[in-house]
């Protein structure tokens, strides 16, 4: 899924709410809940605790692994990746017990869905950490993507459509505005999971070095992937206060090139609005960029530079079958939407209201 941007070990203050804002106070109660999120490219954790209105985060972990480095042209999983997921997942495993949560959802993506031996490295991470790893459906992980994000939807717009460029897949969801009363899973008029992912695109194009050739052979591959979800969903960009909501490593990046970020802010990129121009902008400079200047880049480092370029081409594949004035950022998706799901089905929120 979507690359984190929570620095290791670090604890944000305020928490996330349901409505998309911050949430302070006091926990409604001393359960503490942990997400993680194993893709193909990063390993990711929040440990969180429920908040008046929402949840508090105690705890995280972010750090690439690669899970799924040469699934696609072997159909396994390397014992490279593996020996580096099993590593960060210790890390997690240890953050977990010592903050003693008390539920916890631990899921594993694309990559591991794809490969031969899924299921064998599933059970290797159950007796090496004591995590019992569920692989999730592109259509769970899709709806739990945009349970995590969907409260930064424009609540005067009638439709949108939401994106997360994940390592190895792109779930892509067209949702209904706040209008419309309903759950987000019930707002979802369509959906689809691509097979392409800024991981599983840069081996197959080329991430180093990527000429404007390449980059529109990365976009076209996009393009064609889109046709049947483009079809069933294409009205989505004639609806009034139309845009799109992106989550993901990709749009997070281009948020803090756009606004010069000397080092990533999560609080400044999180729910930052973009016009088409801006966007059009920034994906010209990162074109323009080296590889080594993509990697000196404060926002993009040594371990994105041979994969912005692919999510770029994802991006405007999805720009090009759905234009929209406008995109939010969103610095959030498939962790947040297992916390809110899991204290949501533990009424932690209707016990507060009840006292």
């Amino acid at each position: 899924m979507s690359e984190d941007r929570h620095a290791a070990g670090a604890a944000p203050a305020g928490g996330l709410s349901p409505g998309g804002g911050r949430a302070g106070g006091q926990a409604v109660r001393a359960a503490t809940y942990a997400a993680l999120d194993l893709g193909t490219n990063n390993c990711r954790l929040l440990i969180a605790q429920p908040s008046p209105h929402g949840f508090r985060v105690v705890d995280a972990f972010s750090r690439i692994v690669r899970l799924g480095e040469g699934v696609v042209s072997t159909n396994r999983l390397g014992d490279d990746a593996m020996r580096r997921s099993v590593d960060a997942l210790r890390v997690c495993a240890a953050k977990i017990s010592n903050r003693q949560a008390t539920r916890t959802r631990l899921v594993a993506t694309e990559a591991c869905r794809l490969a031969a031996n899924g299921s064998e490295f599933v059970a290797r991470v159950e007796a090496e950490t004591g995590l019992q790893l569920e692989i999730v459906d592109r259509e769970t992980e899709a709806h739990l993507a945009a349970a995590g994000c969907a409260s930064l939807a424009d609540p005067d717009a009638e439709g949108l459509v939401l994106f997360d460029i994940g390592g190895g897949s792109t779930e892509i969801v067209w949702l209904a505005g706040r209008q419309h009363r309903g759950s987000v899973a019930e707002r979802v008029r369509e959906w689809t999971s691509l097979p392409a992912g800024v991981v599983t695109l840069a081996e197959r194009h080329g991430g180093r070095d990527v000429t404007p050739a390449i980059f529109e052979a990365m976009v076209a591959e996009v393009t064609g992937l889109l046709a049947d979800f483009a079809a069933r969903a294409g009205k989505a960009a004639s609806s009034h206060r139309f845009h799109l909501l992106g989550t993901s490593g990709t749009v997070t990046t281009i948020a803090g090139v756009h606004l010069d970020l000397p080092r990533y802010d999560r609080r400044l990129v999180d729910g930052l609005w973009m016009g088409e121009r801006e966007v059009d902008a920034v994906l010209e400079r990162l074109l323009a960029m080296s590889f080594e200047e993509r990697a000196a880049n404060p926002c993009i480092g040594q371990d994105r530079a041979d994969l912005v370029i692919a999510g770029c081409a994802i991006l405007e594949a999805i720009r090009r079958r759905f234009p929209a004035p406008r995109i939010r950022i969103a610095d959030r998706g498939l962790r947040e939407g297992m916390l809110m799901k899991m204290m949501r089905e533990d009424g932690v929120w209707r016990r507060k209201g009840r006292r």
